[in-house]
């Protein structure tokens, strides 16, 4: 037996709350789950954007579909790759706004995290409004009850994530799943299958508008990706992850990228190969599912799923945000309350403000998919765009091994993302993405100004300077009181060992309760000088106020001690007068003193 040495079994243990300890952060497949589900998910509109703007052209330009979604996947391969660079470079998360704020300046790395917050409010609105229309699509009673629906999700995932990163990840592991597996099945079976198991939908006539041509190719490129939206997220949320977690975000960033472009390039193949073109009433993928599983119970439970993860993909800026937010709140950018992380650990204020952000969204276009569409991937492409940009620079500036290798990469993909992200916002500016052009500037307008007054603050306050050495000065203590009481002598204590001088002060309107109150006092013998201020009109804020005012003009501190009475139960706290409350806050706005609440607990 090792003398000193406790079993492990007898050794006391304290449990752990909710969201506590090193499993409060993500392993890679939680990350997986709870910050690439909107990534995953986007194979649900993606494909279809890709469909409805070459089928303007015929069904025959359909068989573009594929080498569409071959450039897109190898744009997805680039990013991936840089986003891996971004995640080693800046660990301590932020993504494209990280990179904006080291190599580009302060005005770029305002553009970044502008595009960034709207991309973020976007994916949760747009995530479940899509996921409300597919659960009306499979049952059309819903259907008037979509903005309801909406906001009832979004107050699920408030109140998950409000309990934490890790909750809400493990919460979503198992869709997630449901999800891939899904997807994939359509996927096998559908390349299995001569032809489709099944049609459904109504059939709609095509009137080719155009032709396939360059510029068009350049429409569907830019269409098709949304189904980039959420690649960024990781890189965005690294300080979620257990450690190393570098290595950890690494990995769950290089299974996304796999996963979404596989499934991504089969589902093209399957729309090249059976010409799925957009059908009345029902989705491409839904058509692509039935295809594969017929119409019984798996095209039902399949359906389910995807809208599932649609929902539950707004989880994905959940997890987003309010690490970007912290992030500008550490940057003077936002209010420093948005860096203000809870023990479970929690960026409580960033969670409420995207909830309120999304649910006001939401209610402004009445939960429609379609009106929130042309905002959703212009913010995506900036921030893209801004992060290639700035590898390129930080590659150039610092030059490591290999370094013009990945400089040339990054600047592919910069070039690609700023390609896709300017034809998207001419041919959509019309359609709403003006939105954003407006949107995006006031938001850099927000952070540049909310900087510069904490600026001004720290210069005012000298923070960073030795301050003058400290003053030694008389100090008098100011109590207001009613009459003599427990809660009288607690205060009284109170301030007869904080200050040199302590005098009470009584307000009254009536000679004979100030005659009663003297007589009681001089009883009573506290050793402490009452003054009583005679108001006829029975105010008592405003004499107490200008009694402060003029004890303070000596230049002596002053401090104001008020007794407050507190019952146990909240349920009382109404039959209390708030007299003593509302004094503090006139004598904080009005007065320079110190003013402090004394409060007497009650047992009730």
């Amino acid at each position: 037996m090792a003398f000193g040495l406790a079993r492990r079994e007898l050794r006391p243990r304290v449990p752990l709350r909710p969201g506590e300890g090193d499993r409060s952060h993500l392993t890679s497949l939680e990350g997986l789950a709870a910050l690439s589900l909107d990534a995953l998910s986007s194979v649900a509109y993606g494909p279809e954007a890709i469909v409805l703007v070459l089928v303007t052209a015929g069904t025959g330009a359909l068989d573009a579909t594929l080498p569409v979604t071959l450039v897109i996947a190898g744009l997805l391969a680039v990013l991936v790759v840089s986003y891996g660079q971004v995640i080693a470079v800046h660990p301590d998360g932020g993504g494209s706004y990280a990179v904006a704020k080291r190599n580009l300046g302060p005005r770029t790395s305002y553009l970044a995290a502008a595009s960034l917050v709207v991309d973020y409010v976007l994916t949760v609105t747009v995530s479940l409004a899509a996921g409300a229309a597919s659960l009306a699509s499979a049952f059309p009673s819903l259907g008037p009850h979509l903005l309801e629906l909406c906001l009832g999700g979004l107050a699920l995932l408030t109140a998950v994530n409000l309990r934490g990163v890790a909750e809400s990840a493990r919460v979503l592991m198992l869709p997630t799943a449901l999800f891939v597996v899904g997807i994939f099945g359509i996927v096998v079976l559908g390349l299995v299958r001569s032809h489709p198991a099944a049609v459904v939908g109504t059939a709609q006539p095509v009137h080719a508008t155009g032709t396939l041509g360059i510029l068009l190719l350049l429409k569907a490129f830019s269409s098709g990706c949304s189904a980039l939206t959420g690649v960024e997220a990781i890189a965005n949320g690294v300080p979620a992850f257990r450690e190393p977690r570098v290595r950890r975000a690494q990995r769950t960033e290089l299974m996304l990228g796999a996963l979404l472009g596989l499934m991504l390039i089969g589902l093209a193949v399957l729309i090249r190969r059976d010409h799925v073109a957009p059908r009345g009433g029902v989705t491409v993928l839904a058509q692509l599912t039935a295809g594969a599983y017929g119409t019984g119970w798996p095209y039902y439970v399949t359906n389910l799923v995807v809208t599932l993860a649609l929902a539950l993909a707004a989880n994905t800026s959940f997890g987003g945000l309010p690490v970007l937010m912290s992030l500008l709140a550490k940057d003077h950018r936002l209010p420093h309350l948005f860096g203000l992380r809870t023990e479970r650990p929690v960026y409580r204020w960033g969670v409420g403000a995207l909830a309120v952000l999304a649910a006001l969204l939401l209610i402004a276009v009445d939960a429609d998919t379609h009106r929130m569409l042309p905002l959703f991937a212009i913010g995506v492409f900036i921030g893209f765009t801004i992060s290639q940009i700035g590898l390129v620079l930080h590659w150039a500036r610092e030059r490591p091994h290999g370094w013009l290798r990945r400089a040339l990469l990054n600047g592919l993909g910069a070039v690609l993302t700023s390609v896709a992200g300017v034809v998207l916002l001419a041919s959509k500016f019309a359609e709403g993405a003006w939105v954003v052009v407006v949107a995006i500037p006031l938001l850099m307008l927000l952070f540049s100004r909310i900087q510069r007054y904490y600026t001004a603050v720290a210069r005012e306050l000298g923070l960073g300077e030795v301050p003058p050495p400290v003053r030694l000065t008389d100090s008098l203590v100011i109590v207001p009181v009613g009459e003599i009481s427990k809660v009288t002598q607690l205060a009284l204590t109170a301030a007869r060992s904080l200050g040199h001088e302590v005098v009470a002060v009584a307000v009254h309107g009536e000679p004979d309760r100030t005659r009663a109150l003297q007589e009681s006092w001089a009883r009573w013998e506290p050793g402490v000088r009452l003054d009583v201020i005679d108001s006829p009109q029975r105010s008592l804020v405003q004499p107490i106020v200008d009694y402060v005012r003029r004890s303070a003009k000596d230049g002596r501190q002053i401090a104001v001690l008020i007794p407050e009475v507190e019952p146990r139960h909240r349920r009382y706290q109404i039959l209390q007068n708030q007299r003593g409350l509302l004094l503090a806050a006139a004598l904080r706005a009005r007065t320079d003193v110190v003013v402090c609440v004394v409060p007497y607990r009650l047992d009730l």
